[in-house]
């Protein structure tokens, strides 16, 4: 049984996982980091980055899980499944945002979110070079960092026009319909920033941010940050406004309900069904 004293306990647990991942990442950060490509072509969607430390860091959260838990399953990026329908699930993105890692940007985030009867319950949003994690369930969220903690709460913009907004990468991520959406929605904000990855996730639930708006997310991009965004008052949904999936998808993270439903009117056109 899940109780809210189990929650706060396994909040321990996730921050024991996210110093195991930057025990490996961080050595590695901005050195000799063992780069390749998993896409095996040229070109802007062929090119798929990993390294030492996508697989390090993976690895070394497996083991901790399996030494803590050994009867609950494990989904991550660079190892696959090992059983993904136990009652307890672990999903891992040990570094979302390879390409800043490559490029010595510090946004590149750990993922560790964990699944209870297949949905989301607790999560984290890692950043070790900053020491920053980003942790949150339905009981709230918080900022670990530097031996301090504070509580984490999305900010108050009922107004699209009033927005910070983000997204990666839209050449890259979005489709052609996707692009004109996000385009439109980028055209109606106050401001937007690209690039930043999980770390985006991170500034909506510190109310830093309004919105994140994002395509073709697998599992391990998203699943962690919905306990966070949600414990801090923000709103997790795919592109229709409906609760996202395990599958990922068309997401859009928001600090405000008003806000998205604004960002939703163009959002909707191009939005596919699962």
């Amino acid at each position: 049984m899940l109780t809210p004293d189990r929650l706060t306990a396994l909040e321990d647990v996730i921050l024991e996982f996210n110093q195991a991942a930057a025990d490996v990442a961080l050595p590695l950060f901005r050195a000799d980091h063992g780069l390749e490509n998993k896409g095996g072509g040229p070109g802007l969607n062929a090119y798929d980055p990993v390294t030492a430390a996508d697989r390090g860091a993976e690895a070394a959260i497996r083991r901790l899980i399996g030494q803590r838990f050994p009867d609950h399953g494990v989904i991550g990026e660079e190892y696959g499944e090992d059983r993904p329908d136990a009652e307890f699930v672990w999903v891992l993105d040990p570094i979302d945002g390879t390409r800043a890692f490559v490029a010595g940007l510090p946004l590149w985030c750990v993922l560790i979110g964990l699944r209870h009867q297949g949905r989301p319950v607790l999560g984290s949003i890692g950043q070790p070079y900053l020491d920053e994690v980003y942790l949150g369930h339905a009981g709230g969220s918080r900022l670990v960092s530097r031996g301090a903690s504070r509580p984490l709460r999305v900010r108050a913009c009922p107004k699209l026009t009033d927005a910070v907004i983000a997204t990666t990468d839209p050449e890259a991520c979005f489709n052609g319909a996707e692009l004109g959406a996000w385009t439109q929605v980028r055209a109606a904000s106050r401001l937007a920033r690209l690039g930043l990855d999980a770390y985006g996730y991170a500034m909506v639930a510190a109310g830093t941010m309004d919105m994140v708006i994002e395509a073709g997310l697998k599992a391990w991009d998203i699943e962690a940050a919905i306990p966070v965004i949600e414990g801090a008052g923000g709103l997790v949904t795919d592109w229709r406004g409906a609760p996202v999936g395990q599958a990922g998808g068309q997401v859009v993270i928001a600090g405000d309900r008003a806000c998205l439903d604004e960002a939703l009117v163009a959002l909707r056109r191009s939005a596919t069904f699962r």
